[in-house]
């Protein structure tokens, strides 16, 4: 089985998958040593790390660069995060979408928020996106690369109910595999996505969205852990400095 086979087949099973999210190799080797069964590189944590904002403030070639690391070192899948595709035209987004599976990623998250711009793109174009990476990862032989198709309804207060389910119709239709919607939260709205929906729902950890077993009682097939690892971590080391400063003693280290 491939490893695109194999995400996907993580996608189709009974229990919910929960996808790790790495911004370096050491952290991805900790994901998968600890026993996640796939990993998604986060945008925020591989942006942050470096000293740089999120938003596709770093060349893609950083972000390619990182997923490689990540591929060439993990035996389980990986899926990349890409924001809007590190592109202003259509071809450029497509071109860095293969460059991606043909360094054995397994899949991509991209989103439907404008860069530069207040709100969503406007739908026609997001889906024509779509189905032009769809088409050309079949042309070059990536049946089945899993297309995460996010979208931010909830993060740039549409009217995010409605509007998710008419985003996330169409977008399955022009190729998508699954459907991202990081800030859904409540469970009625999660079911009633879910029951419109014909793909797979991946969304984000929240503050009270944690648990995957009451998240497979509602149908929820991918819960992501976003940046908020990066982010414990890095709270973490700047504790662990602070108090080695502050103490003019180093036996935290050891402890």
């Amino acid at each position: 089985m491939s490893k695109i086979q194999e995400f996907n087949a993580l996608h189709e099973s009974n229990e919910v998958l929960l996808l790790g999210n790495a911004w370096d190799l050491l952290s991805a080797l900790s994901l998968e040593k600890a026993g996640f069964k796939a990993i998604g590189t986060t945008s925020w944590g591989v942006a942050k790390s470096l000293g740089y904002s999120d938003g596709e403030m770093i060349e893609f070639a950083i972000q390619q660069n990182v997923v490689k690391m990540i591929v060439d070192h993990v035996k389980i899948p990986v899926t990349a995060d890409i924001e809007s595709g590190y592109g202003e035209d259509d071809q450029t987004i497509v071109d860095n979408v293969i460059k991606l599976a043909d360094l054995g990623a397994s899949g991509i998250n991209i989103e439907d928020s404008h860069k530069n711009l207040v709100g969503l793109k406007p739908l026609d174009q997001q889906c024509h996106l779509l189905s032009k990476i769809r088409t050309a990862l079949e042309k070059n032989g990536y049946q089945g690369f899993y297309i995460n198709a996010r979208t931010d309804t909830y993060l740039q207060n549409q009217d995010p109910l409605n509007e998710t389910i008419y985003r996330a119709k169409a977008y399955v239709e022009s190729g998508a595999s699954g459907i991202f919607v990081p800030g859904l939260k409540e469970d009625d709205e999660i079911r009633v996505i879910i029951s419109q929906t014909n793909a797979p729902l991946n969304i984000m950890s929240l503050p009270g969205l944690t648990n995957c077993n009451k998240l497979k009682e509602l149908g929820v097939k991918r819960l992501s852990v976003g940046g908020a690892l990066y982010r414990k971590v890095n709270n973490l080391l700047d504790n662990c400095a602070a108090q080695i400063y502050e103490s003019q003693d180093t036996s935290i280290l050891f402890n």
